[in-house]
């Protein structure tokens, strides 16, 4: 088993994001809160996202993909949006949940983006399908707390609703939580290697299996909690770094966020750590009403 490290953002892929895309970067904080540990040595926790520099193991940005996922089918996903910075650096997921709402990662909060959904490329090209919206407001958890990533899921509103399409819709989120050994699918834009960078070239999608609450805990001693849940135990198949805040859909409704997990991803008995949304419906739903 991994040894893991003190936590770190998933954010280091972010330099070499911008130098091969060519994209001016701006610094990419999660909840503006610096956490760099440069020096760290070997695997850590860390979120998946992509950002400026060596942070805590969510898996926000774009520096990493599903990794041994595939292409997803056309329309298969309508509700999976990109979270940019500038014209086209993505840097997180998001998931559409209402026709001017998103969820994403409380990690991946930033003072301003743009939105991108209907689009599976990561091509800055207009296609034809895609919509493109201004994040006007963000509102995290108020219980999300760093570094432990308890509570790690905000809502985004859109400047203006969508346009329901084949290549937009929203998603239900599920009301139950789902045992041990459901089938879930898990998607995004991330790298398909890790520790080594590869980009795929459209969204990628992963079938993933919910673990039980000990064989969570036994991966990352005192790290879980009721907010969150494991999946994906087999070694070589997991999310990563930039799939942050991305959809992980189970029966067909919206169970989890990618928040967390070790680093390099998909190794053998680490697996991939999930917000649980079933704890969370009264509050998607009471705060989405008061701000609309």
């Amino acid at each position: 088993m991994a040894t893991a490290g003190p936590p770190r953002l998933w954010m280091l892929g972010a330099l070499l994001i911008v130098l091969l895309l060519g994209v001016t970067a701006e610094p990419v904080l999660a909840n503006d809160v610096s956490c760099e540990n440069p020096t760290a040595p070997g695997p850590s926790e860390r979120n998946r996202d992509l950002g400026a520099g060596p942070r805590e193991d969510t898996r926000e940005n774009d520096s990493n993909r599903i990794i041994n996922g595939s292409d997803c089918d056309k329309h298969s996903q309508p509700w999976q949006a990109a979270l940019l910075l500038g014209p086209n650096q993505l840097y997180c997921g998001a998931a559409l949940v209402h026709p001017q709402w998103l969820l994403t990662a409380a990690h991946c909060r930033k003072k301003g983006f743009r939105v991108r959904l209907g689009h599976p490329n990561l091509s800055p090209i207009y296609q034809s399908g895609q919509q493109l919206f201004w994040g006007i407001k963000s509102i995290p958890h108020p219980g999300y707390s760093y570094p432990d990533h308890s509570d790690d899921l905000m809502l985004i509103k859109l400047n203006r609703r969508i346009r329901v399409t084949q290549d937009v819709k929203p998603i239900d989120i599920s009301s139950h939580c789902v045992p041990a050994g459901t089938t879930c699918l898990v998607s995004g834009w991330g790298t398909t290697s890790s520790p080594s960078v590869t980009f795929p070239k459209v969204l990628q999608c992963l079938k993933i299996t919910v673990l039980s609450r000990d064989k969570c805990e036994k991966a990352y001693p005192g790290r879980i909690d009721q907010t969150m849940f494991c999946a994906g135990d087999e070694a070589g198949r997991d999310s990563c770094q930039g799939d942050s805040g991305g959809p992980v859909i189970c029966n067909g409704s919206l169970q989890g966020l990618v928040s967390w997990g070790d680093f390099p991803c998909a190794q053998p008995n680490r697996p991939g750590v999930y917000t649980n949304l079933c704890q969370f419906n009264k509050w998607i739903h009471d705060t989405i009403q008061a701000n609309t």
